[in-house]
């Protein structure tokens, strides 16, 4: 089965084939440098991209696969969470494409395809398992028992973790995004040289980071230091040591939810499991006797063969989409 998938959920524009769970093309069109001197995404400029990049961007993925819109069997694009105008006009194009070549559609949760990314992968996990999905908009646990069968433990109560770390970053002084530029320093710095307070939310497998803003923004004031332009050897150290926290977090959150659901297998997704702490500190859970599965890092950030993938999955369950499918900022999986 061909599968043609298509997601301009926040501010990537892309489109990917898949012939069952075989990727044959997944191009992903980053507006980076749009939007970095904001210090953020725009949401007006990322729709307006998305526009100009779809037709161009879903040519470049039929071609790489070499096929045509008239082999796929089926169009599956992703219609939430995310930002509405840029979701809308990725929906806006894949019933266009449905509609002309009467192929089916069908809509995929942005969430559910960031779990599902990992079967994109020759390695990936019986069910049930754990799944931390951790990203610039979420940071939520939940408890899979199979394709369609989700189960929310826990959610971000404020700031998601990549999130905190483009917020960060910022009073650092770089550039949006913050998580690859903080992941590099760290490597650089002491995680011991500040003592941050570390956000557990104990009894809960919820997670809060919107305090270490406000711990660092007091840290700089009391150490005399300019917000946004700090001595080189400080933002080495502190970016270390905020890591080392959020990560001590996240993995102990893990450990723990493991242990409360008996489960032994744990998938870690989203655009914040690039990262190469994260990624190091995950490998200690198998130490404890628990499989951990991390997508590749270009499967982790947001594209458009993890959308085709869960779209596979939903259509094999007999699940379909018709055109009155909507895009929805807020959608809980």
């Amino acid at each position: 089965m061909l599968i043609l998938g298509i997601d301009t959920s926040c501010d990537d524009t892309s489109a990917a084939v898949l012939e069952d769970r075989k990727i044959l093309s997944n191009i992903v069109s980053s507006q980076i440098q749009f939007h970095s001197k904001y210090g953020g995404i725009v949401p007006e400029i990322a729709s307006r991209k998305h526009i100009e990049w779809i037709t161009d961007v879903t040519e470049k993925a039929l071609n790489e696969a070499h096929i045509s819109l008239k082999d796929i069997d089926l169009v599956a694009v992703c219609h939430g969470p995310g930002l509405i105008g840029s979701l809308l006009v990725g929906l806006c194009f894949a019933k266009a494409l449905s509609f002309a070549s009467k192929k089916p559609i069908i809509g995929v949760n942005h969430l559910e395809a960031h779990i599902q990314a990992v079967f994109l992968e020759g390695k990936y996990p019986e069910f049930p398992f754990l799944s931390l999905v951790v990203s610039g908009g979420h940071t939520s646990l939940y408890r899979v028992e199979d394709f369609g069968r989700y189960r929310e433990l826990g959610r971000s109560r404020d700031d998601a973790a990549g999130e905190a770390y483009d917020k960060i970053a910022k009073m650092l002084g770089l550039s949006y995004p913050g998580g690859p530029l903080i992941d590099a320093l760290a490597k650089e710095g002491d995680p011991e040289k500040y003592r941050l307070p570390k956000p557990f939310l104990h009894g809960s497998f919820d997670f809060s980071f919107s305090g270490l803003k406000t711990a660092i923004k007091v840290l700089l004031k009391n150490l005399n230091i300019q917000e946004g332009n700090p001595p080189e050897d400080f933002k080495k150290d502190l970016a270390a040591s905020f890591q080392s926290v959020i990560v001590e977090v996240l993995i102990e959150k893990i450990r723990l939810a493991l242990k409360e659901e008996k489960l032994n297998r744990v998938v870690i997704t989203g655009g914040v499991a690039a990262n190469s702490e994260l990624r190091r500190r995950a490998m200690d859970l198998e130490k404890d006797g628990f499989e951990v599965y991390l997508p590749s890092k270009a499967l982790c950030t947001d594209n458009a063969a993890m959308i085709a993938v869960a779209g596979f999955h939903k259509f094999q369950r007999g699940e379909r989409s018709d055109f009155f499918l909507n895009a929805r900022a807020y959608l809980p999986l």
